[in-house]
């Protein structure tokens, strides 16, 4: 059958299209079932059933946990509150935040204050003038 050609299918026509889906829904029909009674499963120990979700005299029942709460609080602190040492090497970067050393404002090795020379207040000047002909648009 390798040399021989193959005859190309007619396209279906609208009865044979409608024939094939009325067999489609049949067997659809003859497999499906409505069910109108519901039930728990016998097999299953169910003992609670969940309270509706927007009741308020529902929520007013069940008091709050204080573990729960006690973790849930625990949980939103800043890493530094939450353990003594860093978890990653990631959180080692900033986690000692306090300065090792006292700032002494007199010591001029660790103190440099920002100075104003004559070139800085001139330019001080320029950039208020500026922003001052901005706000008067």
């Amino acid at each position: 059958m390798a040399g021989a050609s193959r005859v190309p299918k007619e396209p279906l026509d609208e009865v044979n299209q409608n024939k094939i889906f009325r067999e489609t829904i049949q067997k659809e029909l003859r497999c499906q079932r409505l069910h109108t009674e519901y039930a728990l499963n016998p097999f299953l120990n169910v003992h609670s059933i969940t309270g509706k979700p927007m009741s308020w005299h529902d929520n007013l029942e069940e008091p709050a946990d204080a573990t729960f709460l006690k973790l849930f609080h625990h949980a939103a602190l800043e890493p530094t509150k939450k353990y003594t040492e860093p978890q990653t090497e990631s959180q080692e970067i900033g986690w000692f935040s306090t300065p090792l050393i006292s700032v002494n404002r007199n010591d001029k090795r660790l103190y440099f204050p920002s100075r104003s020379t004559e070139i800085t207040r001139y330019m001080a000047a320029m950039w208020r003038l500026k922003e001052m002909s901005k706000d008067k648009r």
